[in-house]
């Protein structure tokens, strides 16, 4: 039986324990389109040979964030199976160092969510997802944003049926990544 709870934002450590770790078998490529003017294009490719991205390692993962930024206004939910926990969300509003808030105390971001391998495509995605969303509401949030990149095709499909629309497209946003595209996932939030 699958129980959501709030965890004190000290347990980002027990956070960064469930691997973020996913194998990518195929991206989104994008295309201009009328050089940009009429919009882009994302189209699903199969790569030639799949790769395992794991986030954690390229930022150090949930141990660091608290050395990097004020996590006071964060929140932190675990989800349980028989007492084990299989995944977890983190959810940051009014952060002023935090750049995805653009300065805003109004708008909340999903900074991250993993579910352990053996449990994803089960519900505990959407049950964190949730969560999350009624814990941004509940500080008066009146959107909810989350980062994917076009190397994450799960993630986006996720979030698209979550209710999220695709926001903002920054094929410049990874300076040591040039290959990755910045996809930042939007929802409005309903009082």
């Amino acid at each position: 039986m699958l129980a959501i709870r709030a965890e004190s934002i000290a347990d980002l450590d027990r956070h960064g324990e469930i691997s973020i770790e996913f194998e990518v078998r195929s991206i989104l490529d994008l295309t201009l389109v009328e050089e940009g003017l009429g919009g882009v294009r994302l189209t699903e490719l199969t790569v030639d040979e799949p790769w395992v991205k794991n986030y954690d390692a390229a930022d150090g993962g949930p141990s660091q964030w608290a050395t990097r930024f004020d996590v006071h206004n964060w929140g932190l939910f675990g989800a349980y199976e028989n007492g084990r926990r299989i995944g977890g969300a983190v959810i940051a509003c009014d952060t002023p160092n935090l750049y995805m808030l653009r300065g805003r105390r109004d708008l909340a971001v999903l900074w991250d969510l993993r579910v352990a391998s053996g449990f994803r495509r089960s519900g505990v995605g959407a049950a964190l997802f949730d969560i999350a969303t009624a814990w941004a509401r509940g500080r008066g949030c009146v959107a909810l944003e989350v980062e994917t990149q076009q190397v994450n095709v799960p993630a986006c499909r996720f979030y698209r049926r979550m209710g999220c629309s695709l926001a903002t497209v920054d094929r410049f946003a990874y300076v040591d990544l040039p290959e990755e595209t910045q996809l930042i996932w939007h929802l409005a939030l309903e009082a």
